[in-house]
């Protein structure tokens, strides 16, 4: 079996990609099976004091102080 084929499991946790949009954008598009998921809204949330970005698989994300990334749940 080809070593290019990622078993499950192996393509890391969103808090381990890099900081950065492209970043985030190759992980969704790994974890949703090659669909490719858009950057539908990039907003400043005066609640989370910080950038948050309304993507195409209908959740929404934001960089935490450490820099990593997280799902918004509100």
């Amino acid at each position: 079996m080809s070593s290019a084929f990622v078993k499950e499991g192996e393509t890391g946790q969103l808090k381990e990609v890099a900081p950065n949009l492209g970043a985030l954008l190759f992980f969704l598009r790994v974890e949703n099976a090659g669909t490719v998921i858009r950057e539908e809204k990039v907003y400043f949330s005066d609640k989370h004091g910080r950038e948050i970005y309304e993507m195409s698989d209908g959740l929404t994300y934001a960089l935490a102080d450490d820099q990593h990334w997280y799902i918004i749940l509100d």
